[in-house]
């Protein structure tokens, strides 16, 4: 059956989850988000994707206004953070969890490639992924465990794919729509308030054991929403500019720093396992470099996988009634691309 494609329609393939929050829990979220409201929260729901047994959590974020970017005294704020800018972002479902090696893996052997280390192989073939040289987990494990080490082009062709998939139209959050979905209406460092509540919410470095954990072992933010703190750093869809919230002139609806075919630098949200608290804060932003793929020893080096950014994840947004130049955005990155 065709599924719906309009917020707040569940198809059969979704369903509403007695596990998120209630209508009086929700009013009660809305009543701490400093913004005016756009829209009430549409509903959760669960999307099998086809073919598989494997299903994926989507929590609806109601749309508003906050600010931006972090506030010059905050601690272990970085020149990249600022000014802040008033930013209004209109409703849209994310991923209750960041992607996982069982939803990634699904990706991988639909497109054709065995799931297994084979080296030697083409490491920049660019119409779907490639083995990766090693082994693509580390070590860590699969399963729950969030999908790590793929570069941004690799999760923008799992977005489309996955869009194939269910007829739904899904892509990474613009940089703006991280922030929010992070923020859940909090004007702190962190969601949870100051740094002493972050190992409620967050794996980072102080206690993660130095490893990524299966997602949703912490407690979630207002929005419903696991690990936007820490467990692994994610991809947003935007370019990365350190002087970008200077364009955005104080004000700005639905931003966006459309990314054109340089293979970086690409905005990274949210800190890791690896990371210290300051790096895990709600405003803190980071390039994606070359560096990352140090290690890789083919020439050209993969433009799938990161040998050196095992740190990094992603999760998924789906926004109702998308502009045309994010409905048909795709990664420009070839082979041919420029590194910086």
């Amino acid at each position: 059956m065709e599924a719906s494609a309009r917020l707040g329609k569940p198809s059969c393939r979704q369903f509403r989850l007695s596990n998120f929050p209630t209508r009086r829990m929700w009013l009660a979220i809305l009543a701490l988000v400093p913004c005016a409201i756009h829209a009430a929260p549409q509903q959760p729901y669960a999307e099998k994707i086809p073919g598989s047994t494997v299903a994926f959590e989507m929590v609806p974020v109601p749309g508003g206004k906050f600010r931006m970017g972090s506030a010059t005294a905050e601690t272990g704020r970085s020149a990249d953070e600022g000014p802040q800018a008033e930013v209004t972002v209109k409703p849209f479902w994310i991923g209750k969890h960041e992607v996982t090696w069982a939803e990634y893996d699904l990706y991988r052997k639909d497109t054709g490639i065995p799931v297994s280390r084979r080296e030697g192989s083409d490491g920049d073939a660019i119409t779907r992924p490639t083995p990766p040289y090693a082994d693509e987990s580390w070590g860590y494990g699969k399963g729950k465990q969030p999908a790590i080490g793929m570069t941004w082009h690799a999760a923008m062709s799992y977005c489309r794919w996955l869009s194939e998939k269910t007829g739904h139209h899904y892509r990474l959050p613009t940089e703006a729509e991280w922030e929010y979905a992070a923020r859940a209406g909090t004007a702190t460092p962190w969601s949870s308030g100051e740094a002493a509540s972050l190992d409620a919410v967050a794996w980072h470095a102080g206690n993660s054991n130095g490893a990524p954990h299966k997602v949703g072992g912490k407690k979630p933010n207002a929005f419903g929403l696991y690990d936007m703190h820490g467990n692994v750093a994610e991809w947003t869809l935007d370019q990365y500019l350190p002087k970008r919230y200077a364009a955005l002139r104080g004000k700005a609806t639905d931003p966006v720093a459309l990314p054109g075919a340089a293979r970086f630098p690409h905005v990274v949200r949210g800190g890791s396992f690896e990371d210290e608290p300051a790096q895990l804060r709600s405003a803190a932003r980071r390039g994606s470099k070359p560096g990352w793929s140090r290690r890789d020893p083919q020439e050209p080096r993969s433009i799938w996988w990161h040998t050196d950014a095992t740190f990094v994840g992603f999760r998924v947004v789906r926004v109702d009634n998308d502009p045309p130049k994010l409905q048909q955005l795709k990664s420009k990155v070839t082979r041919a691309s420029p590194d910086q």
